[in-house]
């Protein structure tokens, strides 16, 4: 068996909705990756500097909605600007369909010439779905957009939000939990766990290799650990 992961969409590596649900699924992934080392880096690093639970509370819940509200709105305005992209050229190909249909339909014939289709069958391909739904042909061999699954902001939006959150949650009963002195170790510990499962989810997703993710995510998240850590310490000791 190899350690390369058989991408998941290979059935059907032409359905726009699968692909789509990957999209969101791996921008899932990455989300609740980003709540749990940004999170989990602040609380390890307050908690080395004081025993306070109620300090370490108070800087985590506000790294907690902070984070949620960046990723929500930082979604949304990437989303925002990908969809306008879509719908502005959705309009220009429709635009195009009925100022020029000739020249369309000569240009879908080449499309589909340059996919490998012969003279004759790539005009009777091209004239069978122009006579079905000329612009759904265009918008998926020109520019591979499905009309109907143009994508949602606020949908993008809520699942960052909700992915940062569902993450955060680990780190913070990690460092909540245990006493003082076990606070820092478990949320070592319980954080690079989440880190190992979170690279994995997002190779097998990919069909990258896993165990390359795997350590790549957990020797990242641990070196930002380490850092702060040692800041808060510094900072510590100097008060």
């Amino acid at each position: 068996m190899s350690d390369r992961a058989e991408p998941i969409h290979r059935a059907d590596p032409h359905d726009s909705a699968v692909h789509s649900k990957l999209n969101w699924l791996r921008a899932g992934v990455l989300g609740a990756n980003d709540g749990i080392v940004s999170v989990a880096a602040l609380v390890v690093g307050v908690a080395a500097a004081t025993t306070d639970v109620a300090a370490i509370l108070i800087a985590g819940v506000a790294a907690v909605l902070a984070g949620a509200i960046s990723m929500g709105l930082g979604e949304y305005v990437s989303v925002s600007s990908q969809r306008d992209t879509e719908r502005a050229l959705i309009a220009k190909e429709r635009w195009e369909l009925e100022a020029m249909p000739q020249q369309e339909l000569a240009e879908l014939t080449e499309l589909y010439r340059a996919k490998g289709l012969s003279a004759a069958t790539a005009d009777t391909v091209a004239r069978e779905l122009t006579a079905h739904d000329a612009l759904a042909a265009h918008l998926e061999v020109e520019l591979h957009i499905d009309e109907d699954d143009v994508v949602n902001p606020w949908h993008a939006a809520g699942a960052s939000a909700l992915a940062f959150l569902v993450g955060a949650v680990l780190p913070m009963l990690a460092i909540l939990l245990p006493p003082p002195e076990w606070r820092i170790p478990a949320t070592f510990v319980a954080v690079v766990i989440a880190l190992a499962i979170t690279g994995w989810l997002s190779a097998w997703i990919g069909g990258s290799p896993r165990l390359r993710a795997v350590l790549r995510v957990t020797i990242g998240g641990a070196l930002a650990l380490a850092v702060t850590w040692a800041i808060g310490a510094l900072l510590g000791v100097a008060v």
